[in-house]
């Protein structure tokens, strides 16, 4: 099983956080009607090589991994490996890193002791979802960001649900959160795709129109239905946690557009 044996969790501290947070809204009013790639140009001339992209390489993420790599192929991307992923995720993530000619692209796995104490016989999704998500994506990435100031997501509000009042720019847990799809739709994405002759992930012609970890991922008969419908269906949760406030007594990072 993959896991992070030497990750240690480092924690903005709250004399950040109003920095930020002006900063966030002052780049948020310039950039919110913006091209995607202007916006990461933009992101990429402030921060540098404090700035990271987050990507799950899943079903509509090569459209944000193209236009980070037309700025700086040297932008870290950080992958969240949780061990629960599709064998063609894997497959898809190598192949489009190698097409993309994406020089820094991280692979996040979960500590192992978090995995000994919490889910030895992995099968903590069964029963608890959220817990499962929080030591196998949420610890994973908050380690990996505190060595970055500013990250890139491929969140958009077309997809529905919090991300209907998404900012192009927050201030998430300290740091400056980019959004730089958040005002495209699918008819975008799709024609960004096209142009750019862009491959798609393998799962996307098999029905899944969003695609996270297996045992919590299933496929969409209904064309009409929400792109993440897929994602914990039956269930009230729509959100691995990366994106929204954390446990009690733990530090937010949902930002003001969430």
């Amino acid at each position: 099983m993959a896991y992070d044996q030497t990750a240690t969790e480092v924690k903005p501290t709250a004399a950040q956080q109003p920095t930020a947070r002006n900063l966030a809204a002052r780049l948020d009013a310039e950039l919110r009607d913006a091209h995607p790639l202007t916006i990461l140009r933009k992101a990429y001339e402030t921060f540098g090589d404090r700035l990271a992209l987050v990507s799950s390489f899943g079903a509509e993420s090569a459209v944000l991994l193209h236009l980070a790599a037309q700025v700086s192929p040297t932008i870290p991307v950080l992958f969240l490996d949780t061990g629960m992923l599709f064998g063609q995720t894997l497959d898809y993530r190598k192949a489009l890193a190698g097409q993309l000619g994406l020089a820094d692209v991280r692979d996040l796995r979960p500590a192992y002791t978090d995995l000994a104490v919490t889910d030895p016989k992995s099968d903590l999704w069964r029963t608890d979802t959220d817990a499962c998500c929080h030591i196998r994506k949420v610890l994973p990435l908050d380690r990996a960001l505190g060595g970055f100031e500013a990250w890139t997501t491929g969140r958009k509000r077309f997809h529905g649900g919090d991300r209907l009042r998404l900012a192009v720019v927050e201030e998430a847990d300290g740091k400056i959160k980019f959004n730089p799809l958040a005002n495209w739709g699918k008819a975008e994405l799709d024609a960004y795709v096209a142009e750019h002759a862009l491959p798609a992930h393998p799962l996307v012609s098999q029905g899944f129109p969003s695609v996270g970890c297996w045992p919590c991922t299933k496929p969409v008969d209904d064309p009409n239905a929400d792109v993440r419908a897929g994602r914990w269906a039956g269930q009230d949760k729509t959100e691995c946690g990366i994106h929204v406030a954390r446990a009690p007594g733990a530090a937010p990072n949902v930002g003001d557009g969430i």
